[in-house]
């Protein structure tokens, strides 16, 4: 071995591998009955994206971003999530021109550097969700709507709801000042980041994970309580259609999210240890700050799909196990391998999972290792079962063994 994986990465393989397929497979299958329609955009944008997009002040665009120059000495940066990449698409491709709303979601990598952590890799996964052209909360209510789908189709039951409103940029003007006055009182006690927060986005020092911190901001003000009347109403409009649609929720007014781009609306969904599993939120000013000569509102969120598979290990939730292999073929002596390799072939193309021999094992041995793969039915072809165009298909549970014609046998395979 010459070197070792990066910190923070992780290889996917065999069971873990598994698991990440069926969660992909269901959110694909969730945002098809959403009409929400798949976008891939590149593992790099221009850092410029991020520092506008993401925010100048935020733990991501200052501390986690892995940035560097290309050859052609431009300022290149591996994305740390999803939506950025997405509104770029979204305005540089002119899908703003099409009938609204646009609804798009991604399965993709993130990259961040930071200390890794249960859920939480500097290279992780990401399924997301963005609507644009939409200011109406049924947006939000939808998001929603589709994760408790989602993690529902899973086997997931122990998240809950969270949802905040963090107002628009006229009352969080206000709001921002009333807070600035409450953390000058107690800037002495903050840590050295939330002192250099609260003169740039105030907002951001909610948010500190350090405890000092997260007891002074314990009785900061808060934003719903400095809400314009439009801002008030989109939220009580967003809580009302919760309730009529029977979806339970918490306003929890420690959410601020933290990223810079949320307006109004922010959630999360948290597990019954208080970790957020997932969030998101409505960001009506990104896409203008992006791209000036456009002013569209958008929602969206982003569901770490690590996150997902601990939160499944930790309710005890199994997913479909792989399926099983249908048919082990031996191959008895040389002169059988070409024709028992064209069975396979053939029987594969009719959509039967089919394995065989690559090694030149003895029958025994290839009994053996067709019993170690969990291979459902087996039989062994040589020159004579070739002549005869009959072999014995073996039953590896009950050993029973029935002869069957070699050009008939996908008809015996019964899934």
């Amino acid at each position: 071995m010459i070197t070792q994986r990066p910190k923070g990465t992780q290889d996917w393989y065999g069971e873990y591998m598994h698991k990440r397929t069926i969660i992909e497979a269901v959110a694909r299958k969730i945002c098809k009955a959403y009409n929400i329609k798949e976008i891939i955009t590149p593992a790099f944008e221009h850092t410029i994206l991020f520092q506008r997009g993401v925010g100048e002040t935020t733990d991501v665009v200052q501390k986690e971003m892995y940035t560097f120059d290309d050859k052609g000495g431009r300022s290149i940066t591996l994305k740390p999530e999803g939506t950025a990449g997405a509104v770029r698409a979204y305005l540089e491709n002119g899908l703003f021109a099409e009938s609204q709303p646009t609804k798009l979601f991604y399965i993709t990598q993130a990259f961040r550097y930071e200390n890794p952590q249960s859920g939480r890799l500097r290279q992780h996964h990401q399924f997301g969700v963005e609507i644009f052209g939409s200011s109406s909360p049924l947006a939000e209510v939808e998001l929603i709507t589709l994760l408790n789908d989602f993690m529902k189709e899973l086997g997931l039951k122990g998240a809950k709801l969270h949802i905040n409103s963090i107002g628009c940029k006229s009352c969080r003007r206000t709001y921002n000042e009333a807070l600035l006055s409450y953390l000058e009182v107690h800037k002495e006690k903050m840590c050295p980041t939330c002192r250099e927060r609260m003169l740039k986005n105030p907002l951001r020092v909610i948010d500190c994970k350090v405890p000092t911190c997260k007891e002074i901001v314990k009785d900061a003000p808060r934003t719903i309580d400095y809400l314009d009347d439009e801002c008030k109403n989109h939220f009580e409009e967003l809580k009302s259609l919760l309730a009529d649609l029977g979806i339970d929720y918490e306003v929890d007014t420690g959410i601020v999210r933290g990223l810079d781009y949320y307006t109004k609306t922010v959630f999360e969904f948290v597990n019954a240890d208080g970790f957020t599993l997932c969030g998101g939120g409505r960001y009506d000013n990104l896409i203008h700050e992006i791209d000036e000569k456009q002013d569209i509102p958008a929602v969206g969120f982003g569901f770490g799909i690590e996150r997902i598979i601990n939160e499944l290990a930790a309710e005890g939730v199994s997913l479909k196990p792989e399926e099983p292999v249908d048919l082990y073929v031996g191959i008895l002596g040389k002169e059988a391998r070409t024709a028992a390799y064209r069975l396979v072939s053939n029987l594969r193309r009719k959509g039967i999972i089919v394995e065989t021999d690559y090694l030149e094992r003895s029958v025994k041995a290839q009994m053996k290792y067709a019993n170690k793969i969990g291979a459902r039915r087996a039989v062994i072809i040589g020159s004579e079962e070739l002549a005869n165009n009959k072999a014995f298909l073996k039953d590896m549970q009950t050993g029973e063994q029935t002869q069957v014609e070699l050009d008939g046998l996908a008809e015996h395979i019964v899934k």
